[in-house]
């Protein structure tokens, strides 16, 4: 039994470190590794036996947690970290800066309506499905151009250019599902290079929005169903696939994944979520990976 940790933060102190080896020890188990990732962030990876990755999280996570640290545990398999060949990610507040529904609603007047119920629906506290329908609705009658001037406008957060190269120049398989509009998302991913995307569809009749979407909704349990489906496909182990999100429509999706990672998230996915990042760059995925700084395939 073993497991692999990354710790990530601005920096991490000698009495932090301290405190978290005595909780280990104190658990029954023992660092038997450490290795720098990088400098700044200060990135450390612990390579622990005697206690498995959700016994970790439990000893430490709250200590960390108060000393601001992002925890990523992750069980050995073989004494080694299993290859990641999956990566999922949420696009939106994820992949890309922003809301894309809440620039879509400005444009017909009602961008802080919308971005509120935007608001309620990540922190979990609306259903996913009736709350797109109803922000959905309030885009009816807007022109389809639109659509191509919020896409012209989105911005990739920091890093994901990174992270996507990285991960692929290893042979992994990036990918990204959103709840929000496949015309946002498929141009997207043509532009940077991933091999699946997924994404609802807005209606568009004689030029212009209904305000309603077609088909099946991709919501928190399709994102999750989406990651099962690929990591089958591609002939991977559930350990192999790792997914990123912000919201609470993200969860099962992260759950779903080997490793689950909360980036930048609201609060009810940081506690639930196994895994988080506080970075205002997705490169800290790599970092959580283990992978080293000397290793990133740098496109930004």
């Amino acid at each position: 039994m073993g497991c692999f940790v990354v710790l990530l933060g601005a920096e991490l102190d000698t009495d932090l470190l301290r405190d978290l080896e005595r909780a280990i020890d104190d658990a029954g188990g023992r660092i038997e590794g450490l290795k720098v990732l990088d400098e700044q962030p200060a990135a450390l990876e612990l390579r622990i036996a005697g206690l498995d990755a959700s016994a970790v999280r439990r000893v430490v996570g709250d200590r960390t947690r108060e000393a601001g640290v992002d925890l990523c545990a992750e069980d050995a398999i073989a004494d080694a970290r299993p290859r990641h060949g999956l990566l999922l990610m949420d696009v939106d507040s994820t992949l890309v800066a922003g809301e894309v529904i809440d620039s879509l609603a400005a444009y017909a007047g009602k961008g802080e309506q919308v971005a509120a119920v935007t608001e309620r629906a990540m922190r979990g506290e609306l259903d996913f499905r009736e709350s797109l329908y109803a922000r959905v609705a309030t885009l009816a009658g807007l022109p389809a151009e639109v659509i191509d001037d919020v896409r012209r406008s989105l911005r990739l957060s920091p890093g994901a250019r990174t992270l996507i190269a990285t991960l692929q120049s290893d042979g992994a398989v990036v990918g990204a599902v959103s709840g929000g509009f496949s015309q946002i998302l498929d141009p997207l991913a043509d532009e940077i290079g991933l091999d699946f995307a997924a994404a609802n569809l807005l209606e568009v009749t004689e030029g212009r929005l209904t305000g309603r979407v077609v088909g099946d909704v991709v919501d928190r349990a399709a994102k999750a169903a989406h990651l099962r489906r690929l990591a089958e496909a591609n002939g991977l182990d559930r350990a192999q696939t790792v997914a990123v999100g912000d919201g609470a429509n993200d969860l099962d999706m992260l759950a779903a994944a080997g490793v689950g990672i909360a980036f930048n998230a609201k609060p009810v996915v940081q506690l639930e979520a196994p895994a988080t990042l506080n970075l205002p760059t997705l490169e800290g995925v790599l970092l959580l990976l283990g992978i080293p700084r000397a290793a990133f395939v740098e496109v930004e």
